[in-house]
This record gives C-alpha cells, sequence and structure tokens, in this order.
C-alpha cells in the first residue's frame, strides 16, 4: 500500500497544546464496528463488557530533550533508546557539528561523547560521570513533548506532570502512552465497580514513534526498536481471562504492540523481555487483543496504519472526518477513542 493513502487533512486548530482538565473530561469517539458515536470518557465503563481487562503501559517518561555545545555549535540530543548503564541512542539536532569522538556539553555538569554514529543524524552517547544517567537528565534535561507541540509553544514544569500518566513507573520513555493520560482514580473506581479489570506491561516508548515515513510504500519503511517486557504471571492471567471469554483492550498502541510482539500464532500470550520492531498495517491479523483505547493520530503515520488495521482503513478515515467536524482534540494532549472491531 502507498503510505498516501493514509493521508488526511488536519485543520491546526484540532491540536491539542494543552490536556484536558480533570484527565477524564476528555471527550471519547466510539467506533463500534462500523458504528461512530460520541461519548465523555466517563462513560468508558458503560461501553465496555463486566470481565473485560484492560492492559496499561506502566512506562515513566525521563527528561530525555538536551541542549546543549560542541566548542562553539550548539547540538540538540533527544535520547530514544538506551544501550548500556551509560549509553543512549539519541537523535541529533546539527548532527554534522558533532563528531566520533567530540564531546558534548549539556549544561549543569552534564557531559556526553559521541561513541557512534549513524547516516540517520543518529548517535550512541556516552555519559561522563558516576552519577546516574537519570539523575543527570533531571538536572539539565527537558520532558520530550512531540515536536507538533514543542514547535508551537514552550516546554514548561506542568508538562512534567502533563505528560506522565498516574500508572507511570518503570523510567525510560521518552514519549508517554497517552492514551493513558485519561485515566483517574475515580474512573478507576468506576471500572472496578463494573467488573472490569486491569494489567500492566512495560514498553519503553521510543523517539521513533514520532519519525516521519518517508517511502512512498508502506513495506519500505523500517520501525525502530523499543525494549518492553511482560511477566510470567501476567501472561498467565491474560491467557486466561481470554480463556474465559473476557476482551483485552490494550490502552495505547504501545501496549497492543508489546502484547502482539509477545503472542503466538495460536493467540497465546508469552512471557516477554526486549526488544520489537513490529510494523503493524492493514492485512496485519492481531493474535492478542480484541479492542484499542488510543488517542487520534498523525496523518500518514505508522500509528494511523495500525488504527487502519485493526478497524479498516476506510472505517478509520469516515471516524477521522466525523471527529475533525464534530471538533475533537487531536494527539497527545488530545482526546480519546475506543476502537472494537467486529
Amino acid at each position: 500500500m502507498r503510505v498516501a493513502d493514509f493521508d488526511f487533512d488536519l485543520p491546526a486548530e484540532r491540536i491539542a497544546l494543552r490536556p484536558a482538565r480533570p484527565r477524564d473530561s476528555a471527550r471519547l469517539l466510539a467506533v463500534m464496528g462500523e458504528e461512530i458515536s460520541d461519548h465523555q470518557v466517563p462513560e468508558l465503563p458503560d461501553l465496555l463488557r463486566p470481565g473485560d481487562v484492560l492492559v496499561f503501559n506502566d512506562t515513566k517518561v525521563i527528561p530525555a530533550q538536551l541542549e546543549g555545545r560542541r566548542g562553539e555549535a550548539s547540538v540538540g540530543a533527544t535520547l530514544h533508546k538506551r544501550e548500556g548503564p551509560r549509553e543512549w541512542q539519541a537523535f541529533l539536532r546539527n548532527a554534522k557539528r558533532a563528531r566520533v569522538g567530540d564531546t558534548i556539553d549539556f549544561g549543569e555538569g552534564v557531559h556526553a561523547s559521541v561513541a557512534e554514529k549513524s547516516d540517520d543524524g543518529s548517535a550512541l552517547l556516552h555519559f561522563h560521570g558516576e552519577d546516574p544517567v537519570e539523575l543527570l537528565l533531571e538536572r539539565a534535561g527537558r520532558m520530550p513533548l512531540p515536536p507538533y507541540i514543542a514547535s508551537r509553544r514552550e516546554i514548561d514544569e506542568r508538562d512534567r506532570e502533563d505528560y506522565q500518566t498516574m500508572f507511570a513507573r518503570e523510567e525510560g520513555a521518552v514519549a508517554a502512552p497517552t492514551a493513558a493520560l485519561h485515566f483517574t482514580p475515580r474512573l478507576l473506581e468506576a471500572l472496578d465497580a463494573r467488573g472490569i479489570g486491569r494489567e500492566t506491561l512495560t514498553l519503553h516508548v521510543g523517539a521513533g514513534t514520532f519519525l516521519p515515513v518517508k517511502s512512498e510504500r508502506i513495506e519500505e519503511h523500517r520501525m525502530h526498536a523499543e525494549w518492553g517486557r511482560i511477566d510470567e504471571a501476567t501472561a498467565e492471567r491474560l491467557n486466561t481471562v481470554r480463556g474465559s471469554g473476557g476482551r483485552l483492550i490494550s490502552v495505547g498502541t504501545t501496549s497492543l504492540r508489546l502484547l502482539e510482539s509477545a503472542a503466538d500464532d495460536a493467540g497465546a500470550i508469552h512471557p516477554f523481555e526486549g526488544d520489537t520492531a513490529i510494523f503493524i498495517t492493514p492485512g496485519y491479523r492481531f493474535k492478542a487483543i480484541d479492542g484499542l483505547i488510543t488517542n487520534f493520530h498523525l496523518p500518514r503515520s505508522t500509528l494511523f496504519m495500525l488504527v487502519s488495521a485493526l478497524m479498516g482503513l476506510e472505517v478509520m478515515k469516515k471516524a477521522y472526518a466525523h471527529a475533525i467536524g464534530a471538533g475533537y482534540r487531536f494527539y497527545s494532549y488530545g482526546d480519546a477513542s475506543l476502537l472494537l472491531p467486529r
């Protein structure tokens, strides 16, 4: 298929620059089969069945955006994947200004040397010193908001809280699993009362999730790998849910991609720990999940391809056209959708 098949027009005013307050006051577009209906996030329990289980990602976003200098030249870095105790893969801005062996000064006593470089402008950075890298990032880093937000306003202290889900526990993500930003303690109480369960797994979302698809055909695109983990006990509980007739609803595309990476062809979910670069496009046969809660995605993006694989491209184009016309807020800080295929 062509990447152009996944294009659509989105007015700039539909892009949310701040999240809804309170978080669970956001709108919710339900797409069930081919039926589309408008709701609010607090109505979610009534749209699900007792016995369903929501699967959350407990990754925690780190302040992975750095601004530094190599001599007189400015060099920006966005970390996207840990490679060792002091090593991170990073996308560099002004990458030509930093050669292998150079040291970049990120301020606040934080320095890193360029250990390797790739043709795509990324590099392997080695952070100096003995303090944990997480501590260095707390001193010198900023929250890595998506480009469509960061290009339109300054990142500030509010984002340190806003761009973190209530489930955030395992440090390592450079992008939030934003579907879970809509959840609050009172929404969880309502889900509990309805008999809807929840489980957590970990997928450290990388900055590659924001990279544009530059090829003309989707088959030519290559995903960046991300690290994830599902422990044995969680895998057993998830399999028990499906075996008893319950549905697994991924909260976010990150949870979905990890579950599908861990499932065999028969649909059984196995313990998983390692990298996944799964790329889900129309024609993919879903093995582990029965539905998805997710925000609204960019045109021509791998995530819009994923939701089109789940629901059908024409259904999703119709749903997005409805959302745009009805004034839904898009992207990371925007509203939510519940996608339940036939």
